[in-house]
């Protein structure tokens, strides 16, 4: 059996969503055992959900000061100085390690790597670590200057970029990003009607991250247009989602008001467009559910890579203001949706839906092999 610890951190959704793929798709196999671990959350609930509240405030509201501090973590040689206050962390984890004796360890968190070093070098770890990347494009360097017993990676440019930084070449696998296993199980109903009859509604998905001033005069545009069906997620923001509802009632549009919501990889399987900030997890969801992506919104630094990932492949389009994002879909809707169907030709030669478990797979080959072992023959997955 193999114990795999899949070390995360919430500070930006996609960490926790790769450790969440991940660990369903270990687990899917009864001779593995798969556990998430938040070391942050663990050592100081208050703290973490403050420091959560802060960058998202920051990243929302003073973008500017985020990219600074996110350029500054790259290239600076003080960072790993700032990185060592977490010493009571970097403890806390040796003690983890230490109870639950894991086979291999996996992060989708580059903090963990530089921990893990200390601990390495101090004789307290010995098991292989793993780096799941969940940034695309345009990597920060705190990903890759530590060591890893290999990269896992979204696509092949951001390979090439672990490579050209000096990642040897036989460490970083393209494996895509760890999605939901939902997407690699699609059920054949969940498409969204071919948008080339005129009588086909054409299905938005309007993802709202923040600013929501903004957000209702998105809203209050997409409703100028009845021929669309418009599906929004308010989120945990009550008072927003009460505030949209009305709005719906006095449209003629065709809409449907969601607060938080668990459906978010059928509702992308199931609609032409999202529209949404570049997010990490909501970027490679988008790719996977082939529904082109209208950004709305790219955070400085991690936010970047992951747009440039869709105007280099031609699969979505930014769109900043409301007025945009009409012009845009009204664009991408014409002449028998042409350019939508493009976007979705090209969505097809990102997706890979099967990322987490062939992430899965793959680790554990690595791992059964520097062991010198073989995986048990009562397993049907350890054939």
């Amino acid at each position: 059996m193999s114990r795999i610890l899949i070390l995360t951190a919430g500070f930006g959704e996609g960490h926790n969503s790769a450790a969440r793929a991940l660990q369903s798709a270990f687990n899917e196999n009864p001779c593995d055992t798969a556990e998430l671990i938040d070391v942050f959350a663990l050592r100081a609930p208050r703290l973490n959900n403050l420091s959560r509240r802060a960058y998202i405030n920051t990243i929302n509201h003073a973008p500017a000061v985020w990219s600074s501090f996110y350029g500054w973590l790259d290239r600076s040689t003080w960072a790993p100085k700032l990185l060592g206050t977490l010493a009571s962390h970097t403890r806390l984890l040796a003690k983890i390690i230490e109870e639950k004796k894991p086979t291999v360890l996996v992060s989708t968190y580059p903090v963990y790597a530089w921990m893990i070093a200390t601990l390495r070098a101090q004789g307290l770890v010995h098991c292989p670590l793993f780096t799941v990347v969940t940034d695309a494009i345009t990597i920060n360097s705190l990903w890759y200057r530590q060591p890893s017993d290999g990269w896992f990676v979204t696509d092949h440019d951001s390979a090439a970029f672990l490579r050209r930084a000096g990642v040897p070449a036989d460490r970083v696998e393209v494996s895509g990003f760890p999605v939901a296993l939902d997407f690699a199980d699609r059920a054949p109903h969940l498409q969204p009607p071919e948008p080339v009859s005129p009588a086909a509604p054409r299905r938005i998905l309007y993802i709202i991250n923040s600013n929501r001033s903004r957000a209702i005069e998105t809203v209050r545009a997409l409703l100028q247009h009845p021929e669309w069906h418009i599906t929004i997620t308010a989120g945990r923001d009550a008072g927003l989602k009460l505030e949209l509802e009305a709005m719906a009632r006095a449209s003629r549009a065709s809409t449907e008001i969601l607060g938080w919501t668990n459906r978010i990889p059928e509702l992308l399987m199931t609609h032409h467009v999202v529209i949404s900030k570049a997010g990490g997890a909501t970027t490679q969801e988008s790719i996977n559910a082939l529904c082109p992506m209208l950004v709305n919104q790219i955070v400085p630094g991690q936010e970047e890579g992951n747009y440039e990932l869709i105007r280099r492949n031609n699969a979505g389009a930014l769109a900043e203001t409301p007025a945009a994002i009409v012009e845009t879909l009204q664009r991408a809707f014409a002449a028998n949706a042409r350019l939508w169907q493009e976007w979705r030709k090209n969505l097809r030669t990102l997706a890979r839906p099967s990322a987490a478990r062939d992430i899965a797979a793959s680790v554990l080959e690595h791992t059964t092999h520097s062991r010198g072992t073989t995986r048990r023959r009562g397993c049907p997955s350890c054939r």
